[in-house]
């Protein structure tokens, strides 16, 4: 094993020897090289006369560019552009996001949580996560309605084992008694497990209670308090898009952080749904764990092993994308944009609440749970989700996402209000269209 990652795991070892048990044999493997990026960092600051480290080519006191391309990018100098951001992310970009998640989870309060790493956005997140934490034929928790990538990522690309519970109970809201009964089941049957959790939820919109949020939480520290690993990981997609009271408006993260040493919470996040920037590709996965002293030591070890396994695959995420992030965060109007665009989604939701009431839909489908995020889904009754999909296409140019026999779900997100009403008459019609030729 390379010196680096001796010494990363000796530091992570007497802070929390738990975490050593929990990281995947890729993990324990894997260091921040300190090569031409360390190299090339030590000559950024002492090399006053001539820099001839990095692989880019400069001109003139500049980063050499084309300026067809400069041309489309606007008050952006080519060295905030162009270069190669650091592995970690730029770091400034990495403070102004882990203030913001100290803003927008007040129980954070108090509490040490790792610098966030960026990530070419929150799916290479996930399969940074993956890398680091699983190993082939380890365990990880999920609920049967689920993003469909969780599966390429988790299971196919790395070989854990998706271990799934019903999502909701007969009352409609979380299925806590399956949740904890799953979690039980194979912390029996494992030293250590993963649980994902991932509200608002892809695909049904559907977010926690505070009441059930609090439960699982508790939930997670019991087994943690018996004896087993648990990585509580939290993909935090599409957070802030709440809009009921009673909803849950922090990150179950906040809460995880610090409840046992057996438990760590790992909280996977981005700017691409929450400012509604997707092709930038901006995501962030930041640490929260219980340690022997002080954290600090610790944190940076995990955060040189992501940026480790960032630099082992991508290298690093887009400069420019992230260029573009921090300067509209640090912007005057951020605050007045974010709540612009809250509200827009916000009346969609409404629109689709108020239109879904019509009685003439009861007898086609049932509305699974939703009160946040973009999405919603419809179990239908009498006709296949897929060949509906297709026939809505079809005839009618309408788009959906199907999903097994029965469900289909609806990006609200990408509907104007005056559209809503008018999408699920067609969804209608395309039923009726079914149930004749079928008959």
């Amino acid at each position: 094993m390379n010196p680096i990652a001796q010494a990363l795991n000796q530091i992570i070892e007497k802070g929390n020897p738990h975490l050593m048990e929990m990281l995947s044999h890729m993990g324990k493997k894997l260091f921040f090289p300190k090569g031409i990026l360390s190299q090339s960092a030590e000559a950024r600051e002492k090399a006053h006369k001539l820099n001839a480290t990095i692989g880019i080519a400069t001109e003139q006191g500049e980063t050499m560019h084309f300026s067809s391309v400069m041309d489309s990018i606007c008050n952006i100098r080519p060295e905030e552009a162009l270069t190669y951001a650091p592995s970690f992310g730029i770091p400034a970009l990495r403070k102004a996001w882990q203030d913001s998640l100290f803003a927008k989870n007040p129980s954070l309060a108090g509490k040490t949580v790792s610098l966030p790493v960026v990530t070419c956005g929150v799916t290479h997140a996930i399969s940074m996560f993956a890398d680091i934490w699983l190993n082939p034929d380890d365990v990880i928790v999920l609920p049967d309605m689920m993003w469909g990538n969780y599966n390429m990522i988790l299971n196919v690309r790395k070989g854990a084992t998706i271990s799934r519970y019903p999502l909701f109970s007969e009352s409609g809201g979380f299925n806590l008694s399956a949740f904890e009964k799953k979690v039980r089941a194979e912390a029996k049957e494992h030293d250590k497990i993963a649980v994902l959790l991932n509200f608002p939820h892809n695909p049904t919109g559907y977010s926690l209670t505070k009441e059930e949020g609090n439960r699982i939480v508790e939930i997670l520290a019991k087994m943690a308090g018996e004896g087993t690993n648990i990585m509580a990981v939290t993909d935090d997609s599409y957070f802030g898009l709440f809009y009921e009271d009673q909803t849950l408006k922090e990150s179950l993260f906040a809460n995880l952080c610090g409840r046992h040493p057996r438990l760590l919470a790992i909280k996977l996040d981005g700017a691409t749904k929450e400012n509604f920037v997707w092709g930038l590709r901006v995501g962030f996965i930041t640490y929260g764990c219980e340690t022997e002293g002080d954290p600090s030591a610790v944190y940076d070890a995990l955060e040189r092993k992501t940026a480790g396994s960032i630099r082992g695959s991508i290298s690093n995420a887009s400069h420019l994308g992230q260029t573009v992030v921090l300067r509209s965060m640090l912007g005057d109007n951020y605050k007045e944009e974010k709540e612009e665009k809250f509200k827009i989604l916000k009346n969609r939701f409404k629109r689709v609440k108020e239109v879904l009431l019509d009685p003439r839909y009861k007898e086609a489908w049932d509305v699974y749970p939703f009160n946040s995020g973009y999405f919603m889904c419809i179990k239908l009754k009498s006709v296949d989700a897929e060949a509906l999909r297709l026939h809505l296409l079809d005839k009618y140019g309408v788009g959906l996402i199907s999903m097994g026999k029965t469900d289909l779900r609806i990006a609200f997100s990408c509907l104007e209000e005056n559209e809503i009403h008018e999408l699920f008459d067609i969804i209608l019609k395309g039923v009726e269209d079914l149930k004749v030729n079928n008959t």
